[in-house]
Parts: structure tokens; C-alpha cells; sequence
């Protein structure tokens, strides 16, 4: 599994790269160094990807892309031109939700408040991890090339990694505790979310748990538990 690809729809921060346009000024989910796309075609990739979002939420990956395209207002032909392949919308729609988690991830690093800045980010990240961990299986079992997604999952691994550390100098997190700890710990917990058909009030219970355990006793700088 690719870090953090099982993603949330915690809305992102503005940071060094906003939720509409990646840092190299490219469209969310377009490939980057590619050729920026005119204003009126950037809306409308937004708007599929928006649809895409909303369809695969209600109904999962088997959702026609005829849904998709109907949803966001264009024609099918228009879909294809941005995607030529259903595979290579999932891939958009994951890459844009990785995207937006790290422009989150780097707006938080400036937080005076490292602590909450930390569990805020692992709580967002967990909040709709299966949704995305359903595209990636799907994308991987359909041999697509998933080497952009896991370029930017490694970008967000490093973000997050500064999310720890600082939480940790700042004695709110367990000092023992490693990135890839806490990588491994987060996506554990996500998958078993997902096998357990767990609701919004068993996630809530079992990331509350999880948190519990990064965290040191206040005062005492000894981790709880």
C-alpha cells in the first residue's frame, strides 16, 4: 500500500500549493510539467473530478464514467479528452486528494500549535481512508502505472514526517515513535476500518485509541499507557 494514498476528505489548507492548482501551476490531478489547460477546460476537469468524487463515494468504483460525465454537466467526449481511460480518472482523483493532503500537510508544519497540528492532520487522513484505498486496489489490479501516485506519496511522507517531529520536540507526541511507525500504525488502523464495516462512531473509537497511544502524559513527558 502507498502511504497515505487511503486519503480524507478533510477540506485542504491554503499552503505552498492550494487545492486548485498544484505548486508548477498545473490543474489538480493533471500530470505534472504538462502544458497548463485553458481556464474553461481547467473547469471543466474540476467539475469530472468533483463528480468522480461524489459518484465513486455513493456508489464505488464500478460507477459508469457515462454517471460521472452526466453529473458533472459535460459530455462523455469531453471526459475522455481530459481521461481516456476510467483507470486514468481513479489516478486523477487520487492524485488530487494527495495533492490537496499536502499543501494541508505543509500549511500545518507553520502551526503554533505542533500537537494539535499533528493529530488534526492523522485524524483528517483516516477520516475517508477506505474510499481511496478501494481506487488504489482497483487501479493496481487493473495493472495501471501508479508511479505519479507514489511520487507524491512520498512528498506527503516527508510533510508528515514534519508533522511528528515537530510534535514530538514539542513533547505532545512519544518521542520513540518513527515516521514509518506511524505510516504503517495509521494504515493499519484505515484497513481495519474498512474490513470491519465500521461506522463514523467505531472509526471515531478506534482512531481515538490510536491517538491515545502517540501521545505523551502531560507533565510527565511519559507516553500514556
Amino acid at each position: 500500500m502507498v502511504p497515505f494514498v487511503n486519503v480524507s476528505d478533510a477540506t485542504a489548507s491554503a499552503g505552498t500549493a492550494s487545492a486548485g492548482t498544484a505548486s508548477d501551476g498545473t490543474a489538480p490531478g493533471e500530470a505534472r510539467g504538462a502544458r497548463p489547460l485553458r481556464a474553461d477546460a481547467q473547469r471543466n476537469r474540476a467539475r469530472i473530478l468533483e463528480a468522480a468524487e461524489a459518484e465513486l463515494a455513493e456508489r464505488g468504483v464500478d460507477v459508469p464514467v457515462d454517471d460521472v460525465a452526466r453529473r458533472a454537466g459535460v459530455g462523455i467526449g469531453t471526459l475522455y479528452r481530459h481521461f481516456p481511460t476510467k483507470e486514468a480518472l481513479l489516478a486523477a482523483v487520487i492524485v488530487t486528494r494527495l495533492e490537496q493532503l499536502l499543501a494541508e500537510a505543509r500549511a500545518l508544519a507553520g502551526s503554533t500549535d505542533p500537537g494539535g497540528a499533528f493529530f488534526s492532520f492523522v485524524e483528517g487522513v483516516a477520516a475517508h481512508a477506505a474510499r481511496k484505498h478501494d481506487l488504489a486496489t482497483t487501479l493496481a489490479a487493473a495493472g495501471v502505472d501508479l508511479q505519479e501516485v507514489a511520487a507524491i506519496a512520498d512528498e506527503l511522507r516527508v510533510a508528515a514526517g514534519v508533522l511528528l517531529r515537530r510534535a514530538q520536540e514539542a513533547g505532545a507526541v512519544r518521542a520513540d515513535v518513527s515516521p514509518e511507525e506511524l505510516f504503517g500504525l495509521v494504515a493499519g488502523t484505515c484497513v481495519a476500518m474498512e474490513s470491519q464495516g465500521a461506522d463514523e462512531a467505531c472509526r471515531a473509537r478506534m482512531l481515538a485509541v490510536v491517538c491515545d497511544g502517540l501521545r505523551v502524559h502531560a507533565g510527565t513527558g511519559a507516553p500514556i499507557g
